[in-house]
């Protein structure tokens, strides 16, 4: 870990482009899942969402990302009252960065798929925890867990 997270330019939701530069100076939360409303992506980004605040105080920005389009990311960031942004990476650069599109099996259909997943950047940008083929139930407390020891260190 602790190496630099190459910088990243991603469209978001709010009309927005992220930068990972220009979040320097805070810590970055970026958590990758399949599909917006699905049942676990749902669970994933309420469980941010109501630990929003928390991280906030925690000088941390949090970033859901996945292939859906920004249309669709509005509607899931609305309908769920998300504070956060979601990127839109409908041309998988960003999750072929963060290596999270790996072959998965579903009903015995194999398909290129995101691997639920999160990374911790620090304030200078270096890459301090991930998190691969996350469980929903109790992560987004776990990452906050590490972002106050982070913080601490």
């Amino acid at each position: 870990m602790n190496r630099v997270v190459a910088d990243f330019v991603c469209v978001a939701t709010g009309d927005k482009t992220v930068r990972l530069k220009d979040l320097r100076g805070q810590n970055v939360v970026v958590y990758f899942y399949p599909k917006d409303s699905t049942p676990g992506c749902t669970t994933e980004g309420q469980d941010f969402r109501d630990l929003h605040g928390k991280f906030k105080r925690q000088n941390t920005v949090i970033l859901g990302a996945s292939r859906d389009s920004i249309a669709s990311h509005e509607k899931f960031k609305a309908r769920q009252s998300f504070p956060f942004d979601l990127l839109s990476d409908p041309d998988e650069k960003l999750c072929r960065k963060f290596d999270v599109i790996h072959e998965k099996t579903l009903y015995g259909r194999k398909f290129m798929g995101v691997v639920r997943s999160t990374f911790l950047i620090d304030t200078e940008g270096k890459l301090r925890q991930e998190w691969r083929s996350v469980k929903v139930k109790g992560h987004a407390a776990e990452v906050l867990e590490s972002v106050i020891m982070l913080n601490r260190s």
